[in-house]
């Protein structure tokens, strides 16, 4: 293994000035006259200034609410302060200035096709200009237990429990795979406790109440217990009351530079305020020409059945309903709860379905993972069935499923699988292979459908297939016997492991499945399928080194490497045709290839006292830009900048910064690239994503504010018309 320190592109953090000068813009008939500035009649530009003078690599906002659906576009200003804004729909704009080091200038309405110069408004203190730091900045400012503390020595000890050995398993728990699994941490939201919330004698037993509140307290209070409550509340009580003592983030943000200034970042409305978003999906990730200028479909997990749908040509949102076979399956409106400061005692999640991820196909189609009826499994699932793979390895229940929607007809076609499911993709083969993980770790099985006789049958049960995760311990490169996992290795026999895919990816090259295995230290498993899957699969099992920990959803590139956010804030790529040693056999555990992954930190500050390398980051995702949809190469990985309120996408060993400043609060589950028009250039191209926070209220805006669809693209230069 190899720790490769990525370097972000921008510079050091701007300085904070004192306002010398009154906060005006002014509009003019007019350019400065720059003739680098060329408006049509759809665009916006001009040159923003402050007392400073001309301000580089600060945001240019233009916003309007005169569409079908809220519409934002933003640009970044060149070394000169020039802005170009591009295509604007015909509509009246509120436009204004945003940057580190500065505080929002005052907003200007106009309409496209005009010159607009803006004057910038200098912050007046540190802590102003920290007000539109990304939540990185501020969520840095936690202080966990010191090295020294572990092991833990439990509640009449230090506090911390015995199953922690380590500071990395603390940081594993509030960072990726615990605290910051579903929402942002170090907005304003969560950094200041909010008065709805209640009286309480001091800031612990405020967190203590704040965990439980709404539809999510299981989960809460599930990975607080990992970490022991008592302990947990003193640490994000004292975080939160420095903060509100008037201490500011150590380091501060560094304006876009380079290529960073080039992007293009367009929003719309879609879903309702109550409803949350998991994913998104433009296109066929095999084939990203497929449904060019097309609709972008979401999937809204535990908060609704209607999943929404938006046009961009248009700019119309619209929602579809999902439908369930069980009338009586259960619904997220049943999680138990307390109030919510936001929407008080009454439940805003009502979901039956769980929509988790959708993926389109060639045809055109849209495919879920979906929830079809309770938990049971039929008997073509269980002992006694038939069904080859129940008959090597029955399943009793399944939490999620599959459904697939016709766009041209609007029929919804539901498949319910005895395995669980939670992302999803196709394989590159004659069937049209639909492989899922499962999620968590317990689920033990990988599913998947034969989408091609499906197609032709109708029939869920043939079409559907899953296998147990078996090692080949014994190293004769075939599937034999096996002992169980609570069993002693035999060195005559293979071994089943205990564990499930969470991301999930194929290799273009070989057909082998790849996924990420949730929990500490966390796993990518290999999966060559064989013959006849059910029964001849077979797994390979690879631990990310140390630094490195606690793997999230992954993606793999045309020439078979796999790519993976990790807990300890680093990007990690593992080439398995750089291990030397034997890849099956009674050593083949885990750690037999730590020369096969390369860590790359991610941008952004480390947490108070930690000393390790990394990041604050706890990116959730990564994607490959397998086609060069966005315009910065092909085989590019991009994260999930979840703390960085942006996309991270590393290019040469180095991070490109895709940031969202508007709303603040940008935080993504995936992306995926679509090509429009591939004779257009930059302008038939795109990435796509979604706020996919499970509190879209924590985002700027608060209250009432709903999710949004993100597109970014890539100029050549910032003045690109």
């Amino acid at each position: 293994m190899r720790t490769t320190r990525a370097l972000g592109l921008g510079a050091v953090g701007v300085g904070i000035a004192v306002l010398l000068i009154s906060s005006q813009a002014r509009l003019s008939a007019q350019s400065s006259g720059d003739p680098a500035i060329r408006i049509g009649a759809g665009d916006l530009g001009g040159a923003v200034t402050s007392a400073n003078g001309p301000e580089a690599g600060v945001w240019v906002i233009a916003e309007t609410s005169d569409l079908p659906t809220r519409f934002i576009k933003i640009v970044v200003t060149d070394d000169r302060g020039r802005y170009l804004i591009p295509e604007l729909p015909k509509a009246t704009y509120s436009v204004w200035v945003r940057g580190y080091g500065l505080v929002d200038s005052p907003k200007v309405r106009t309409t496209p096709g005009k010159f607009l110069d803006l004057n910038a408004v200098i912050a007046p203190n540190a802590a102003a200009a920290a007000e539109y730091y990304p939540a990185i900045y501020w969520y840095s400012m936690l202080r966990v237990p010191e090295k020294s503390e572990f092991p833990g020595t439990g509640p009449q000890g230090n506090g911390i429990p015995v199953a922690l050995k380590d500071q990395t398993q603390w940081l594993d728990v509030v960072k990726t795979n615990g605290c910051y699994t579903c929402h942002q941490l170090g907005n304003k939201a969560t950094r200041a406790i909010p008065k709805e919330l209640g009286d309480f004698t001091n800031s612990e037993a405020a967190w203590g109440r704040r965990i439980v509140s709404g539809q999510a307290m299981t989960q809460m209070t599930n990975n607080i217990k990992r970490l022991d409550p008592t302990r947990a509340y003193k640490l994000f009580a004292d975080w939160t009351d420095r903060i509100a003592a008037g201490e500011l983030p150590a380091s501060r943000p560094p304006r876009p530079q380079g290529i960073e200034r080039n992007v293009v970042v367009t929003l719309w409305d879609w879903a309702g305020p109550k409803d949350y978003l998991h994913d998104e999906i433009s296109t066929d990730k095999r084939k990203p020409t497929v449904n060019a200028n097309g609709l972008i479909y979401g999937a809204p997990e535990e908060s609704t059945d209607l999943f929404p749908v938006l046009d961009p040509v248009n700019h119309k949102a619209t929602q579809v309903k999902m439908l369930v076979r069980d009338p009586a399956t259960p619904s997220s409106k049943q999680n138990p709860m307390t109030p919510s400061p936001y929407w008080g005692p009454d439940p805003i999640w009502d979901s039956q379905t769980s929509m988790h991820n959708p993926m389109f196909d060639e045809r055109g189609r849209v495919w879920f993972t979906s929830r079809v009826g309770a938990p049971a499994n039929p008997d073509f699932c269980k002992t006694g069935s038939a069904h080859p793979s129940a008959k090597l390895f029955p399943m009793e229940q399944s939490n999620r499923h599959l459904s697939v929607y016709e766009p041209k007809s609007g029929k919804i076609t539901l498949i319910r699988t005895c395995f669980s499911t939670h992302h999803l993709v196709f394989a590159e083969d004659a069937n049209h292979t639909l492989w899922t993980s499962a999620g968590g770790p317990a689920s033990g099985v990988i599913g998947w459908l034969n989408r091609k006789m499906f197609d032709e049958t109708g029939d869920e049960q043939k079409s559907q297939s899953w296998t147990a995760l078996i090692l080949d311990t014994n190293g004769n490169g075939k599937r034999d016997e096996y002992v169980e996992p609570d069993q002693p290795v035999d060195p005559t026999k293979d071994k089943r492991v205990v564990a499930a895919f969470y991301g999930i990816g194929v290799n273009p090259n070989d057909g082998t499945v790849w996924g990420t295995v949730l929990g500490f230290p966390g796993y990518v498993i290999r999966l060559n399928p064989g013959a006849n899957p059910p029964a001849t699969a077979l797994a390979e099992v690879f631990e990310p080194p140390l630094p490195g920990y606690g793997p999230r959803g992954m993606d793999i590139d045309r020439n078979g490497v796999v790519w993976t956010p990790l807990s300890s804030g680093h990007l990690a790529s593992f080439d398995r045709r750089k291990c030397k040693g034997p890849l099956n056999g009674p050593r083949a555990t885990g750690q037999h290839c730590p020369e096969g992954w390369t860590l790359y930190p991610y941008p952004g500050p480390q947490l108070a006292n930690v000393t390790d390398p990394g990041s604050a980051e706890a990116s959730y995702y990564a994607w490959v830009d397998q086609f060069d949809t966005f315009g910065l190469g092909r085989n590019v990985p991009i994260g999930t900048g979840n703390a960085n309120e942006g996309l991270l996408a590393l290019v040469n060993g180095k991070f490109v910064v895709l940031r969202v400043p508007y709303p603040m609060g940008f935080y993504a589950k995936w992306m995926d690239g679509r090509i429009d028009d591939p004779n257009a250039g930059w302008k038939g191209k795109g990435l796509w994503s979604t706020y996919a926070t499970r509190t879209p209220f924590h985002v700027e805006g608060g209250k009432g504010t709903t999710s949004k669809v993100v597109k970014f693209q890539l100029r050549p230069d910032p003045l690109a018309r």
